[in-house]
């Protein structure tokens, strides 16, 4: 019992260390961001507009059909919104997990080895860009647009559920960056493929699940569970089927999830870490 209770002492002191480390360097970067106040706000609006041509693109294919896969265009903004938003916490947070292969390949990890801090909490940390608040606000704006276009009668559990998909969804979307930063321990130049599982599959999750194949919808049902970021919290929402015919209390499993990809993603990481071998130079 006692053992037991140091380990959970131990553990939150390293999980409040990492935050601790991770609020100090995300605080140095922002101070030396504001600092070019004017190129702050320059780089912000373009990633905005950047982000904001994806949309643009669905509102054009939208003024030649009248839905996709039998979702018209609220509906999909609606997709689009939950994802949009929680990938861009996502990306604020461990955006920069995607740099850690030219650290691994240029031996400049060692550096971070010698800190007293989490190697983990400061490659998160690494150049945090607040320029990426442009993604986020652009897709509060759509989900936005979505909930006052959508005829719907909103309850508590609807409200709620929105919520949870907000907050699981980039929660699993940070556990896909920890675990893409862990393969790249091994694979060192993985920054591309990294990128395919997440700001690809934010890229797929902002279509109905009715347009893909049922073999891809399993595969990120059950193998890689992006689904749970949006399509079955808002078919709940939206009061759809979804397309396996999974049971309806599934659309409040997202928290769950989130916490296995955390667990599995930590592992990984650990073995990814351990498995380092300094460069030499």
């Amino acid at each position: 019992m006692a053992d037991t209770a140091a380990a959970g002492r131990r553990t939150h002191g390293r999980v409040y260390e990492g935050l601790r480390a991770y609020g100090l360097i995300t605080a140095m970067w922002i101070r030396s961001t504001m600092a070019y106040r004017a190129s702050f706000v320059m780089t912000t609006l373009g990633n905005f507009a950047a982000t904001g041509l994806d949309f643009v693109a669905i509102m054009l294919m939208f003024s030649r059909i009248d839905s996709l896969g039998g979702y018209r265009l609220p509906e999909v903004a609606f997709l689009y919104g939950l994802s949009a938003t929680a990938f861009g916490f996502a990306d604020l947070v461990l955006g920069s997990m995607d740099r850690l292969g030219r650290r691994v390949r240029d031996g400049t990890l060692d550096t971070l080895l010698v800190r007293p801090a989490p190697v983990l909490a400061q490659v998160a940390a690494d150049r945090f860009g607040l320029r990426r608040l442009g993604r986020i606000v652009q897709g509060v704006l759509v989900l936005g647009y979505a909930v006052a276009s959508l005829d719907l009668a909103w309850t508590p559990s609807k409200v709620l559920m929105v919520l949870l998909a907000l907050l699981s969804g980039a929660a699993i979307f940070c556990a896909v960056f920890v675990a893409g930063a862990a393969f790249q321990f091994v694979a060192q130049d993985a920054s591309e493929v990294q990128n395919s599982f997440t700001y690809g599959g934010q890229t797929l999750l902002q279509y109905p699940p009715t347009v893909f194949a049922k073999e891809l919808v399993r595969g990120v049902t059950f193998v890689l569970p992006l689904a749970f970021v949006n399509w079955l919290p808002a078919l709940y929402v939206l009061g759809r089927p979804y397309p396996l015919d999974l049971p309806a209390w599934l659309a409040f499993a997202p928290p769950l999830v989130a916490a296995a990809c955390w667990a599995l993603a930590m592992l990984a990481w650990r073995a990814g870490l351990r498995s380092y071998r300094s460069t030499g130079s």
